[in-house]
């Protein structure tokens, strides 16, 4: 079966099968910033932004996006120019294996786009389905952090 999905900012028309997962779809496609981890939707390595909201694409058909948007890790950074929230994590030394990485830093725009001055305590629900086994989580707050209080600059 033919879907369309937009795939930041792209229209584009792909071939799936009716029980093909999202996460399967996407990585078939190139987007390899999508993780494939545990698979059950309780690591966050495979999250992308479905309209405006976090979603694990391991727990979603593919047919299921149809007609939707989303964006994947690729979409932050079209130019090549790294997003803020990238910067802070390199920056911050919020990145050691990667592989969490993506997740986190969708999950931190999905923060930031509603709320540009979370609380460290917002930081913390916010990536709270991420799972990362490098970090501890205190350089990922900060990096978070950091970005919120340059936006905060600028408002």
């Amino acid at each position: 079966m033919q879907i369309e999905v937009k795939i930041n900012g792209v229209l584009k028309k792909l071939e799936t099968s009716p029980g093909e997962r999202l996460l399967d779809l996407l990585r078939r496609k190139g987007y390899k910033s999508v993780k494939r981890g545990c698979e059950e939707g309780e690591c966050g390595a495979c999250s992308i932004i479905l309209e405006g909201k976090l979603v694990k694409s391991c727990l979603i058909f593919a047919p299921q996006v149809s007609g939707h948007s989303i964006i994947t890790l690729e979409g932050l950074s079209p130019k090549g120019e790294l997003h803020p929230i990238q910067r802070a994590f390199l920056e911050e030394g919020a990145v050691q294996c990667g592989f969490c990485t993506p997740g986190m830093i969708l999950a931190a725009k999905v923060l930031l786009d509603k709320n540009p001055h979370p609380s460290e305590k917002e930081i913390k629900e916010a990536i709270s389905g991420n799972l990362c086994r490098c970090t501890g989580y205190v350089k990922i707050v900060k990096a978070i952090k950091r970005v919120g209080e340059t936006l905060n600059k600028n408002v």
